[in-house]
């Protein structure tokens, strides 16, 4: 597989609204949900990405870290499940429960939302400030799958104290690394080269 950069989307681009179905409890989850929380990390992350599950269960340490802190953490998968069956929503509920995520994991079937965000690797992560407005997009942190570095998630940990103390984003912001999104036959967005 070859590792993909995210896009960067522009710092203060507003959170692009979406409506999904969470694979573990079957609710539909929309953005609108959080508003008035102090912060809302959406993560593009995917079941069978080497690059996701070295962190999967700092995934879920960070969320039991931060929502309590008031940072809703939503988690998205748009793979094409025809091709990447390990994706489909059976298999992120089994996910979900194995690693005990403690946000809703969902759905992006028509791939609608990837593209809204520019989303381009699983993992995709952009942490967006009380307004909706994005502070951070990029890497969790320096640990790859085959650099021996342990997922501690610094710089997205860092990203989120400075949010949550009125500071300003962070200057120095990584790209993150990972697969690329499966996208479906023609359904490619311009970004994907």
């Amino acid at each position: 597989m070859a590792a993909v950069k995210s896009t960067m989307l522009e710092l203060g681009t507003e959170a692009p609204d979406f409506s999904l179905k969470d694979a573990v409890s079957g609710k539909t989850v929309s953005l609108r949900d959080y508003r008035g929380n102090r912060g809302v990390l959406v993560m593009f992350i995917s079941n069978h990405c080497p690059y996701v599950k070295l962190i999967k269960e700092h995934l879920a340490q960070y969320a039991a870290d931060y929502m309590p802190k008031d940072v809703a953490v939503v988690a998205i998968a748009s793979n094409d499940i025809e091709n990447y069956p390990d994706d489909s929503p059976e298999k992120m509920k089994e996910d979900a429960e194995k690693f005990g995520y403690p946000f809703p994991y969902l759905f992006d079937e028509t791939q609608h939302v990837a593209k809204a965000y520019k989303a381009a690797c699983t993992p995709d992560l952009f942490l967006f400030d009380e307004k909706h407005e994005l502070y951070y997009r990029g890497q969790f942190d320096d640990a790859r799958p085959k650099n021996d570095i342990k997922p501690t998630g610094k710089d997205l940990r860092d990203a989120t104290e400075l949010m949550l103390a009125g500071k300003p984003a962070p200057d120095k912001q990584t790209p993150s690394i990972g697969c690329n999104i499966k996208w479906k036959k023609g359904n490619e967005p311009e970004y994907f080269g």
